[in-house]
């Protein structure tokens, strides 16, 4: 009997250990989870500017604001092209990013205002997409900024607006706002509840150029026509239940970079409506920049 008791408890002192270790491991695992969900970094420091000059027209200027930490980097780049089909909304609305915690995560955030159709006709808003990215590269010098990683995330109408810039890129349109000797160039774009085709969309009119046709005008404004091989990687985020901008013009841009063979990625949801800037969208978009870029 004594040998016995001796036998079990030599086997409990091996296996108790390794049995505590095992959990302590899935704890650890666990308790890590996806880098992807974390959120930014609140310990870093932070530089925000606001309303920083990024374009003049007409001797107006174009405003956004901006964020990194502190140091040297160069940083990747995130530019929010805010949504409210064309006409309203901000540079710090729910359909921009927030710039200080994408600087908290790691990036040169910024985030800017355009000209609204109701006072510049289209494609005035599009035009100063453009400038900013223009202003990126004009500014790698004087900001942390990664000119090799700049990334554009745009919902609904910003959405179409990012989507136009992987598709069309400058297209026949005049480069305004200043910074015309720079280049026009970036890595891949989010676009989050945004059109695809003004033509099949119920607020596409307000897409209405001075002198011009309106449905040849919103088909050259339209990315799923300009879909090519050699497009910019893009992200598309969508939900079923969009009553703003249907799931349909998600469906069928995706058709049409699928036989066009262009980088993409999809995410679909059900029930999220018009998505906005949320959890789910920011870990998808961080997702996405490691993939293409290549670097966490």
């Amino acid at each position: 009997m004594t040998k016995l008791l001796t036998t079990l408890t030599a086997v409990l002192f091996v296996l108790v250990p390794l049995a505590l270790l095992a959990v302590g491991l899935q704890d650890r695992k666990a308790s890590a989870g996806p880098a992807k969900d974390s959120g930014p970094n609140k310990e870093a420091k932070i530089v925000f500017k606001e309303d920083v000059v990024y374009g003049r027209v007409q001797g107006a200027g174009l405003l956004a604001d901006i964020a990194h930490p502190e140091g040297k980097g160069p940083f990747p780049v995130i530019l929010s092209v805010h949504g409210g089909r064309w006409f309203r909304e901000t540079k710090s609305t729910h359909s921009a990013i927030k710039v200080r915690d994408w600087a908290g995560f790691g990036f040169f955030a910024m985030s800017i205002d355009y000209r609204l159709i109701g006072c510049s006709p289209a494609p005035a808003c599009y035009q100063d997409v453009l400038c900013a990215i223009r202003w990126l590269h004009a500014h790698a010098g004087n900001y942390p900024i990664d000119p090799q990683r700049i990334f554009l995330i745009g919902q609904s109408a910003g959405g179409h607006m990012v989507s136009l810039a992987a598709t069309l890129g400058d297209g026949p349109f005049k480069r305004t706002g200043g910074w015309e000797d720079q280049k026009h160039d970036f890595r891949g774009v989010i676009c989050v509840a945004a059109p695809s085709d003004l033509n099949k969309l119920d607020w596409g009119n307000g897409w209405t150029p001075l002198g011009e046709e309106p449905v040849a005008a919103r088909l050259l404004a339209s990315p799923i026509q300009h879909v090519s091989a050699k497009m910019k990687p893009m992200l598309i985020i969508h939900s079923d239940d969009d009553r703003s901008v249907p799931i349909q013009q998600a469906l069928d841009m995706v058709q049409a970079l699928e036989k066009a063979k262009a980088r993409h990625r999809f995410v679909q949801y059900k029930d999220k409506g018009h998505i906005s800037m949320t959890t789910d969208v920011i870990r998808e978009t961080r997702a996405f920049v490691e993939e293409i870029s290549g670097k966490k």
